[in-house]
């Protein structure tokens, strides 16, 4: 039962996440597959989203009666992430424009795609999936729902293990050498002034960057 606002923000945000990996894997692992069907690729979490939106919704009980205690002050921070996290997103939205942050540059070439590197994209080279975990995370802490925690740290899994690394290839395929040097000159993924090194156990490290060297003044239409 929703009892608060801060249930329904939790609620609403359990909801809309699936769409994220029900849209973007596919896309990025089958790339071709989806320019050649168009526009027609938007039919896809149509489709698959309402099921599960329902499932979801008919759980929604279950879902809010988990809760955990967060203090005061961690609600007031959670407010400040969750504000902090729909600003970047607005942010995002103006650099890449409405179709480039629905992936239209993707799925067709009627919507040309061009490197931004300017404002946030310039410390790190996905802004709008830190975005997301800002968003996430703040609402876990207003409403202290285990769920909503649950899937603030699933989608920090599965962005990093999954849709970025997918997302980085193909970029790499339609941009070549712009997009090598790109993540040369800005080595960080969501968080700024850090890159992630891939060794030889195949684990993935943290480390500390310079903060200098930001790109240059180039725009790119594609998160």
């Amino acid at each position: 039962m929703v009892r608060s606002l801060s249930d329904l923000i939790a609620l609403v945000t359990i909801i809309l996440w699936p769409l994220i990996p029900l849209f973007w894997i596919p896309v990025h692992c089958l790339p071709r597959f989806f320019e050649q069907i168009g526009f027609f690729t938007y039919v896809l979490p149509v489709l698959l989203w309402p099921p599960v939106a329902y499932l979801i919704y008919s759980a929604r009980d279950v879902l809010l009666r988990y809760t955990v205690d967060v203090p005061q002050a961690m609600n007031v921070t959670g407010w400040i992430l969750l504000i902090a996290g729909i600003m970047l997103q607005l942010w995002t939205i103006l650099l890449l424009t409405l179709p480039g942050i629905m992936g239209m540059p993707q799925v067709t070439r009627s919507v040309p795609g061009k490197m931004a590197t300017t404002g946030p994209f310039s410390v790190i080279r996905h802004p709008t999936y830190l975005s997301h975990t800002l968003m996430f995370l703040g609402v876990f802490l207003v409403s202290g729902i285990t769920a909503a925690g649950i899937i603030a740290l699933l989608d920090m899994i599965v962005v990093n293990l999954f849709i970025i690394p997918l997302e980085e290839r193909e970029l790499l395929t339609r941009f070549g050498e712009a997009y090598e040097q790109y993540r040369e000159q800005v080595p960080s993924r969501m968080l700024p002034w850090t890159k992630v090194i891939c060794g030889k156990s195949g684990m993935f490290h943290f480390d500390a960057e310079d903060k200098s060297s930001p790109y240059s003044d180039e725009q790119l239409v594609e998160e």
